[in-house]
């Protein structure tokens, strides 16, 4: 993953907060798979929220660190690992 590379959310994705907790639900066919529910810290949820098909990784890192105060080189890494989770779930794919 580059900086450049632009996701998005898969379409089989359902998000929704309860609790003040943001979890994401993979639905496969007509069913949810409840063995693969996701929740999302503050941060990861704000990510989430970019994840539009529009706005690079770099953007996606910027609005982090303007908006959480954290330091670029720990925004940046977090993003990628975060990305490659998400990947690696099924959750994201890049657009090309």
């Amino acid at each position: 993953m580059t900086l450049d590379t632009v996701y998005r959310k898969k379409g089989d994705i359902v998000t929704r907060e309860i609790a003040g907790e943001t979890l994401l639900v993979p639905i496969r066919g007509n069913l949810a798979d409840m063995q693969q529910i996701f929740t999302l810290n503050e941060v990861a949820a704000s990510v989430w929220s970019y994840l539009d098909g529009r706005q690079s990784a770099d953007a996606i890192r910027q609005e982090i660190v303007n908006g959480f105060q954290v330091a670029p080189d720990r925004a940046d890494a977090d993003i990628r690992a975060f990305f490659g989770q998400l990947t690696q779930a099924g959750l994201i794919e890049e657009v090309s």
